[in-house]
């Protein structure tokens, strides 16, 4: 049996996507392997965020090919679609794929003989139309499936690459949505992250949206939980929040990308809000749930980003009810109009502005830990670590591990936080949950902070 090895940069969409690239071998009689083991192909899905993606994506490549010199091997995805020639470059690539060809990998194999020169098949993505379904359906631990139900972009940030590479925005029917996830229930996934490049202009061009999606992925038997991955500030309404908040499924989790807390800044990326409507948003989630997890992503050193105007973004962040936020340095693109925009910050400056956000970061998510003192929560354990731990997800996206002798996987089960160590938690679980635990055990329970790889 031939082996095949899948690896993913970038986005949760990317790690969809991939499983059903994974999908379409197995069905072909390969057995998938771990990326860092010896196989006859390859395939590696790429994201083109920024700069370190790209350097990522070519070592990784390398790294492949230093472990099986003679596989064939394919890079898919965002880097593929928009910089094919540059991956060309890179000894050993066989077959390049944009990102409307990659969920079609085998209409451009006839065998997996390598080549002297790499193929290329890269459309113009502008007008693409075709939606190409994904969802992972196929992880080690049935308990968190990927569903796409959106991809592409409309927006026009100055500085991303994404329209470019995923073309215009378009949405999965309800229908075929509400197929899936039942498909994934009756796999045994017990939570649901739906995924896309632009999640909340679910809809747009269907003549529905994201909120009536919810209502409906509400009613999937079996389905426990359902999280948004990710959703533009402009796009979350009040009324999703309320929805939301008040659903006994969907996840109190919101992750809304700010970029920037400076309106100077917003304007320039092109962004379709300003500070204040950023912050009456997060707000109105806190008003609402004070536990829900908030969820922030931030570019520093953006073209014209002065020092004043970083001071703007860092004090508004101190401000803001959130609870974690992912910090990005500003990376230029070919392409796009801030690449060509004056005032570029210098790369020093850059990196110390980051880390004096990650520190700033650190401090917030403890914070937000130290409310949870006290306090049970439900945890859905997803898999098992080294020493017999096992890890999972409580609803507002605090990461949990614990140490227990039984099998935990798959299970939600309540946790007590009893205190906080470093940027740990640590906790007790409910024992009367248990089935073949004594209400005598003790077990510690770890909570750690989870991030998100943007978008």
């Amino acid at each position: 049996m031939k082996r095949v090895a899948l690896h993913t940069l970038g986005c949760k969409l990317n790690f969809a996507e991939t499983s059903t690239i994974g999908r379409q071998f197995v069905e072909r009689g390969f057995h998938v392997v771990d990326f860092h083991e010896p196989a006859e192909v390859y395939v590696l899905n790429t994201c083109s965020v920024t700069g370190r993606a790209d350097r990522e994506a070519r070592q990784v490549i390398r790294r492949a090919l230093r472990t099986s010199p003679d596989a064939y091997v394919i890079v898919v995805g965002c880097y593929a679609q928009l910089e094919p020639e540059e991956i060309a470059r890179v000894d050993g690539v066989d077959l390049i794929l944009g990102s409307s060809e990659k969920l079609r990998l085998f209409d451009f194999i006839d065998d997996f003989t390598k080549n002297s020169y790499p193929q290329m098949h890269v459309s113009d993505i502008h007008n693409c139309v075709d939606f190409g379904p994904a969802f992972s359906a196929d992880t080690g631990y049935r308990t968190r499936g990927f569903l796409k139900i959106q991809d592409g972009c409309d927006f026009t940030c100055s500085f991303c690459t994404i329209p470019l590479a995923r073309g215009a925005s378009r949405s999965q029917p309800i229908e075929v949505v509400l197929q899936q996830a039942t498909f994934l229930a009756r796999q045994g996934f017990k939570e649901i992250v739906l995924t896309g490049v632009n999640v909340g202009d679910y809809g747009k061009n269907n003549g529905t949206n994201l909120l009536a999606l919810l209502k409906e992925l509400e009613n999937v038997t079996g389905i426990e939980r359902v999280r948004i991955s990710s959703i533009e500030a402009n796009l979350l309404t009040r009324e999703m929040v309320d929805f939301i908040i008040h659903s006994e499924r969907i996840c109190n989790h919101f992750h809304i990308p700010m970029q920037s807390g400076s309106n100077s800044i917003l304007k320039k990326m092109r962004r379709r809000y300003l500070a204040n409507h950023y912050r009456e948003l997060t707000e109105y989630v806190a008003s609402k749930d004070p536990d829900a997890g908030i969820g922030a992503d931030v570019i520093v050193g953006f073209p014209g980003e002065t020092d004043a105007l970083f001071e703007e973004t860092y004090m508004f962040l101190v401000d803001l009810p959130i609870s974690y936020f992912h910090v990005f340095t500003y990376s230029e693109r070919p392409n796009t109009p801030a690449a060509q925009f004056p005032e570029a910050v210098e790369p020093k400056v850059r990196s110390r502005r980051s880390e004096m956000l990650r520190n700033l970061g650190w401090k917030k998510r403890h914070d937000f830990y130290s409310r949870f003192v006290g306090k049970t929560t439900n945890v859905l354990f997803e898999n098992t670590t080294q020493h017999s731990d096992v890890s999972g997800l409580t609803t507002n996206y605090i990461r949990v591990k614990t140490r227990a002798d039984g099998d935990l996987v798959n299970r939600i089960i309540p946790v007590t936080i009893r205190g906080i160590d470093d940027d740990e938690c640590v906790g007790v679980i409910e024992h009367d949950s248990l089935h073949g635990y004594s209400p005598g055990d003790t077990l510690l329970a770890e909570t750690t902070s989870s991030a998100m790889a943007g978008r």
